[in-house]
């Protein structure tokens, strides 16, 4: 199991419905085996609901196995604000954020939204 900071987040849980083989591209980028993803969400948020599940289904069609994958579960104050594990060392101010790191330094980041799918866009970047 993936590391998981606080309650389930279960918009984590894979699509059934993206096609893999339609993202031949992005899956094989994803694989790299040195890659860590570290995953800022929550389920009373639209976007994550909108744009994690395609992007968990991407994480299990490149077999990244739960050693290398940290979700961080992302609450809201009054304010606005955002709190959880992780919230302040990486500078997470909106969600879904997704930040990939190789050997302990940052390659890859999409915050909230992208111009394509969050896996598109982080593959992308690598």
């Amino acid at each position: 199991m993936a590391h998981q900071a606080g309650p389930v987040l279960e918009t984590m849980r894979p699509d059934p419905m993206w096609d893999a083989t339609a993202h031949a591209e992005t899956v094989a980028a994803l694989a790299a085996p040195d890659l860590h993803f570290h995953v800022w969400g929550a389920d009373w948020c639209g976007d994550c609901r909108r744009q994690l599940p395609r992007f968990a289904a991407a994480l299990a069609a490149a077999a990244v196995p739960p050693a290398r994958l940290s979700i961080y579960t992302v609450t809201k104050g009054s304010d606005g604000t955002k709190a959880g594990p992780q919230v302040d060392a990486y500078g997470i101010e909106l969600i879904p954020t997704v930040v990939i790191e190789r050997d302990g330094v940052e390659v890859a980041r999409v915050v909230e939204d992208a111009p394509r799918s969050l896996a598109a866009a982080l593959a992308d970047q690598l």
